[in-house]
């Protein structure tokens, strides 16, 4: 099931400490940080940026997998708490946008996830991400807005909630 990148296609596995510097380096982009819009204050600060990744990885309510797509580190995706809510969110590389890796990841990751109703929350003017929710059943049931560290500014975000357990089928 899911979309095919190439005979590989896109994979999930465990975040191993190797895995963080990539995810630090992807997480630099200027651009990816604009979109995400919700990030941390300072992302160049890379020893509070792996304080946090330590944090996660050793946290066993956090279930968290690095995102493999040709052999390579493409991105992360976690479900943690939020709110009180479970929340799924991800990073993927901006070299790897527009090749249908959020999607695929998420197909993947979401059968591992045992809870429902499942939330996740993107900027509004994050089209591609909406989408790649959208597409894997998520539906638009809220609206939030908070300080954005990226933009310097207060933003929009949607909330979007997903309440089947069946496979994910996507919807194109």
């Amino acid at each position: 099931m899911g979309l095919h990148i190439n005979d590989e296609g896109v994979r999930l596995r465990e975040v191993k400490e190797s895995d963080l510097p990539i995810f630090f380096e992807q997480q630099l982009d200027t651009s990816a940080n604009y979109m995400a819009a919700f990030t941390s204050k300072d992302p160049t600060d890379k020893v509070a940026f792996l304080t946090r990744w330590k944090n996660i990885v050793s946290n066993r309510d956090i279930q968290k997998m690095t995102i493999i797509c040709k052999g390579c580190v493409a991105g992360s995706i976690l479900k943690f708490e939020q709110f009180g809510n479970p929340e799924v969110s991800y990073w993927i590389g901006k070299q790897y946008w527009g090749k249908g890796i959020a999607t695929e990841a998420l197909v993947n990751f979401l059968p591992k996830i045992n809870v429902r109703p499942l939330y996740a929350r993107s900027a509004k003017d994050n089209l591609a991400s909406i989408r790649v929710l959208e597409k894997c059943g998520f539906e638009r049931f809220g609206e939030d807005k908070g300080y954005s560290h990226a933009r310097g500014k207060e933003v929009e975000e949607f909330i979007l909630k997903l309440e089947s357990t069946n496979p994910v089928k996507i919807r194109i």
